[in-house]
């Protein structure tokens, strides 16, 4: 038996896309695939022409510096665009080879499954830029996660520990929680592990993932970004 993949058929469907692979052959998966890394590509090339992440930059155009201004937008896109390559290739097809050796669940259980998270993340993104865009305004918080809550209310005398818990609970957001249920739901399903154990290991690796995220904030990188142009010009 074979049937065909359709992404958003199954994405309020979940039970019967479980069903069909634990007993059919699916077909046609590959190409929805490629379809949401070319639209989370899109989305992450849209939000860079757009000017996000792009602020230290407006010196140069403040100058009327415009071949430097131009290389150097030309060069954030291309960064941008392997950024993201590296991001979708990561959370589909490394984290599900990693699933499937952690729980012994299949290859095809655990692509499919990472196909739904990237799918939840590129559409996350999507919607905070498509906010953005409507209000005409950035910011270093999603209005989705926990990150406003926490930067309004958690108020202690060490700042650096304040921006650290800011930006660990900016990683914790309602599109964290489905996440969570998808995956929890496909192991479950493909596993033999206990259920508890299953929540408890998914809430823990996103927690320390969230940590780690969080721990960059820490980094002062302007100043290293800075110091390596400086000495770059130095030596030239």
């Amino acid at each position: 038996m074979i049937f065909d993949f359709r992404f958003w058929h199954y994405f309020g469907r979940q039970g019967e896309l479980i069903h069909n692979l634990q007993n059919t052959e699916v077909r046609n998966f590959n190409r929805r695939l490629a379809w949401i890394l070319a639209l989370g590509v899109l989305v992450f090339a849209l939000r860079e022409i757009w000017g996000m992440n792009t602020a230290s930059l407006t010196p140069l155009f403040a100058a009327g510096m415009w071949d430097e201004y131009t290389l150097a937008r030309w060069t954030s896109l291309v960064g941008t665009l392997l950024w993201a390559g590296l991001y979708l290739t990561f959370h589909s097809y490394i984290t599900a080879f990693l699933f499937s050796k952690w729980t012994k669940m299949t290859w095809r259980a655990a692509i499919v499954m990472q196909s739904y998270v990237v799918a939840v993340l590129v559409i996350e993104k999507a919607l905070v830029f498509l906010l953005f865009v409507v209000f005409g305004f950035t910011t270093t918080l999603s209005m989705f996660s926990f990150g406003p809550m926490a930067a309004t209310f958690i108020e202690l005398p060490n700042q650096s520990v304040n921006h650290f818990l800011t930006y660990f609970f900016n990683q914790l957001t309602i599109f964290t929680a489905l996440i969570i249920a998808f995956q929890y739901r496909y192991v479950r399903s493909f596993t033999e592990f206990s259920p508890r154990w299953i929540l408890f290991i998914l809430l823990t690796l996103h927690i320390l993932v969230a940590l780690f995220v969080a721990s960059f904030s820490l980094l002062p990188l302007t100043d290293m970004l800075r110091g390596f142009t400086e000495g770059g010009t130095i030596l030239e």
